[in-house]
């Protein structure tokens, strides 16, 4: 995935990608889901449907702490909004190892 005002050497891999990694070209085209969770709320329904324009759901972060990014549901990393041109972004700063 390529973040707009990005360089396109940034969507694709290194050339000088070592040997010692398996060949993955074929994987390269399938699509993922990836999300940026900026946090969550718990509301009962009727508060959900009394909701309107400008109304604020408050969320379980704080201002400045990290967006979770998942990508197929799995997290895989954690990261900062930032604004690049006139959309949002995601500059990521930790990378989440899970033990399998």
């Amino acid at each position: 995935m390529q973040l707009p005002g990005a360089p396109a050497a940034a969507a694709t891999p290194s050339a000088s990608a070592s040997a010692d990694e398996p060949e993955l070209h074929a994987v390269f085209d399938v699509p993922v889901r990836v999300q940026a969770v900026l946090g969550r709320s718990r509301i009962p329904i009727g508060e959900l449907l009394r909701l309107k324009v400008g109304m604020v759901i408050e969320l379980d972060r704080k201002v400045g702490e990290p967006v979770d990014i998942f990508v197929n549901d799995r997290l895989i990393a954690r990261g900062e909004v930032v604004l690049i041109d006139d959309s949002l972004g995601i500059t990521l700063t930790e990378i989440v190892r899970q033990d399998r």
